[in-house]
């Protein structure tokens, strides 16, 4: 999902080594009773008061080990289940959700307060194996700045980026190594079907769309409206968030009137983040703490500024700056769980045959 962190987090390749960002305790996935351990991609983040309180009130340390982009945390827990090296997963999403599913990688648990979370969220509403935990919208973003120096309108849809006038200025991530380039992908399938979304896809290469590993890349490297990139890329329409515009404002001031970048509100697919119980965790009992944990007001509340996504609690207030620079998305393309499943290898294999040769 798109968060402060992601715009100085990698989203890379998937390689599968994991690497500690912190350890407390012993080592070896939380086998010390006191010691719970969290599996996550990199963009996972808790203001440390939040987590002390937990930590606190549990009586349990909180150990993180962070795995990159989703689809490369997703392939090590793959190969680990059975033996996994945390004990509770944050970020599966819902183009990746089935495949965990069908690996058998969680333990069932129904987690406090998922009376709060909208039924839309809960994909796998009747086994609880994963808990949904937030949601953003994947969404064409654009540079302000490029657009009105150029006196060009911004695109709002899909069909707009094949247009001319567009033509070299979208990057977008890599559909098989990044969890925002299958959703974009994934986007362009819903709404062109199984009959058009190729053909669009020959448009948008013949139209130069530039094709890079993951977000970080895109979005900090080769997008002109990123701050943490210092506006040295080349491209005014990048992949992102449409949440990405506030993570852009954060900080800044005096506040501006409206973030610098903007959202193609017609270009967007919803994403959900889910945590679960890992099958075979060593402390499933802190494991089943940190669930309830992350599905928290209190958690869920810091969610909006530390991650840049929607608390899937309906009941948790988001912040000002968020509603204020955020764009709501309020139709953005989905696909059933069970459809990408069956389809999602096939899928980006023509898609990179498509694109990348």
């Amino acid at each position: 999902m798109s968060t402060t962190s992601r715009i100085t987090a990698t989203v890379v390749a998937a390689a599968v080594g994991i690497s500690a960002l912190a350890a407390c305790g012993t080592p070896g996935g939380g086998s010390d009773a006191k010691t719970v351990t969290l599996v996550s991609h990199d963009s996972f983040q808790v203001s440390q008061s939040v987590l002390a309180a937990f930590e606190k009130e549990s009586g349990y340390k909180v150990r993180m080990l962070k795995g990159g982009d989703a689809g490369k945390a997703v392939n090590q827990a793959v190969l680990t289940k059975g033996n996994p090296q945390g004990d509770v997963f944050f970020g599966i999403d819902n183009t990746l959700l089935s495949r965990g599913l069908d690996e058998g990688l969680f333990t069932p648990y129904r987690a406090k307060g998922l009376e709060k979370v909208p039924a839309a969220l809960q994909l796998d509403k009747g086994e609880h194996r994963v808990t949904p935990l937030d949601y953003g919208d994947i969404c064409v973003n654009y540079d302000r700045g490029y657009f009105d120096r150029h006196k060009i309108a911004p695109p709002k849809t899909f069909d707009d980026l094949i247009k001319p006038r567009y033509k070299g200025l979208l990057v977008t991530e890599n559909s098989a190594t990044s969890s925002p380039g299958l959703a974009f992908q994934l986007a362009t399938l819903a709404k062109y079907g199984e009959k058009g979304w190729q053909d669009y896809w020959k448009k948008l290469k013949a139209n130069g769309v530039e094709v890079v590993d993951g977000w970080d890349q895109a979005y900090n490297d080769r997008f002109s409206g990123s701050a943490a990139g210092k506006a040295k890329g080349d491209k005014p329409l990048v992949v992102s968030y449409a949440s990405s515009p506030p993570a852009e404002v954060l900080g800044k001031k005096p506040a501006p009137e409206e973030a610098p970048t903007g959202v193609a509100t017609g270009t967007c697919f919803r994403q959900i983040e889910f945590g679960g119980l890992l099958k075979g965790a060593k402390n499933e009992k802190g494991g089943k703490a940190l669930l309830d944990f992350l599905l928290s007001k209190e958690f869920q509340e810091d969610v909006p500024l530390k991650m840049f996504v929607n608390p899937a609690r309906k009941d948790a207030k988001v912040p000002e700056l968020f509603t204020k620079y955020g764009t709501t998305i309020d139709q953005p393309a989905t696909l059933a769980p069970g459809t990408i499943t069956k389809n999602r290898e096939q899928w980006i294999k023509q898609w990179s045959s498509l694109v990348l040769k």
